[in-house]
């Protein structure tokens, strides 16, 4: 028996899970009850799976379980982007090999046509724009950057545009950038909206339990799982909750739970909007990976990310908050001078889980368990493709897109504790600091 020794749990403040649609969360499991597929995680790639389980094995009872409420956790915490294009940090021109890149853009698009085609089916309100994105910087190395993206890009076939300093605030407003690099493939979403509209539309034959956390877990011909007031016997478990894998036996020692915080302001008034100017929507991603992330939501909010923290156990630290918000106050001083009086109205932090090599895992882990974990800030897109394909592969499916995935080497070791936390502190601090004016 494997007893889970850490459970997810996140702070209060996350701006999209409050502005999003209320909706009734499913009751938490109660008594025992048996099913033939369980899935652990109720996120984009747990949500994606069940649906297509459902779809392929039609006469099967589906359980998905989620810790906390659906939109609560690390789905509903991120900066909204559905990005398209690949971005190999390892390779010089953040493009690498063009079959490989290539393939992570045929996953991207497909995650984005699935998300675009259930946002239709169900009209789920989840401020959905295909607005693109802008990657900007301010300092040499990010302005290096930028050049070697764009030329990347132009490899791969995919367009992008240079936007020059003097133009930079007909587009976003602030001048605070020297240059960006426009592509127009990224959509932008409400993601707490997306992934409440997709609980709420599941197939008949899924089942969803919310607010509730399995305790432990016992392998073999069938899969036992505990709860605090029931348990579960299912024939088949799948695992879509990322570094909390670990808890259940698998992956240990290879997954990273990182947090990186945001921060979003009250609505602007129309006098600030138009003190701001620029475009009405719009995000931005730093070139610098430590660098701040922005949006402008169509609500007329601006949201700042930034600052990380590597917590071990996967739960939220909800005392580095006061600290994380006054950063980020002056990141968005340093960009927003024409907005001086505009204050913060919700800060949070949020997970991702990271691997030392950027490789995510999907396949069995072992009989009757299976998992599609890890996707390294990039849930958005690959969880909701992995999902997918999970489920087809599980149902005997094959092809390049299952057959890539399928090939990678999954998340390499990590070094012993405490080497590890030191290291990955050390990174985070360094990072951080070198991302200057970035920042």
């Amino acid at each position: 028996m494997e007893r889970i020794g850490s459970t997810p749990a996140d702070d209060n403040g996350c701006a999209w899970f409050h502005l999003s649609t209320n909706r009734i969360p499913k009751s938490p499991l109660s008594g025992r009850i048996e099913a033939d597929w369980v899935i652990v995680g109720a996120g984009f790639t747990g949500l994606s799976a069940a649906r297509q389980l459902a779809l392929n094995f039609p006469n099967d009872h589906i359980v998905l379980v989620e810790a906390q409420e659906v939109g609560y956790g690390a789905s509903g915490r991120n900066s909204g982007f559905m990005i398209d294009l690949p971005h190999d940090i390892g390779a010089a021109d953040y493009i690498g090999d063009i079959k490989t890149a290539g393939m992570h853009l045929k996953l991207n698009l497909a995650a984005q046509n699935i998300i675009k085609r259930l946002v239709a089916d169900y009209n789920i309100d989840c401020q959905l724009e295909p607005a693109g994105k802008y990657q900007a910087a301010v300092e040499k190395r990010g302005l290096a950057v930028l050049e070697a993206y764009k030329s990347g890009l132009e490899k791969l076939g995919q367009a992008c545009e240079i936007i020059e300093e003097q133009d930079i605030p007909a587009h976003l407003g602030t001048h605070f950038y020297k240059k960006a690099l426009y592509t127009p493939g990224t959509l932008l979403v409400q993601p707490a909206a997306v992934v409440k509209g997709l609980a709420n539309n599941l197939p008949s034959n899924v089942t969803l339990y919310e607010y509730t956390a399995i305790t432990s877990v016992e392998y073999g011909k069938k899969i036992q799982l505990q709860t605090d007031q029931g348990s579960i016997i299912a024939n088949k478990l799948i695992l879509t909750n990322n570094a909390f894998a670990s808890q259940f036996g698998f992956l240990k020692g290879r997954l990273l739970p990182i947090f990186t915080y945001a921060s979003m302001t009250r609505v602007l008034t129309e006098e600030e909007q138009l003190a701001l100017g620029g475009k009405r929507t719009w995000g931005i991603i730093p070139a610098d990976p430590f660098g701040s992330t922005l949006r402008r939501t169509p609500d007329n909010r601006l949201l700042v990310r930034n600052s990380f923290s590597f917590n071990t156990d996967g739960r939220s630290k909800p005392h580095l908050l006061p600290r994380v918000a006054q950063r980020q106050r002056q990141s968005f001083e340093n960009r927003f001078p024409m907005l001086p009086q505009v204050e913060f109205e919700y800060t949070w932090g949020g997970s991702m889980c990271l691997s030392r090599n950027h490789e995510s895992f999907f396949g069995e882990l072992a009989p009757n368990v299976y998992g599609a974990l890890c996707w390294n800030g990039l849930g958005t897109t690959k969880g909701t493709i992995a999902g997918t394909l999970l489920a087809d592969w599980l149902s005997g499916e094959r092809n390049e897109l299952i057959d890539f995935l399928i090939s990678s080497p999954g998340p390499n070791a990590n070094p012993p504790q405490p080497f590890l936390s030191i290291g990955v502190n050390l990174n985070l601090m360094t990072g951080q600091y070198r991302a200057g004016k970035e920042s």
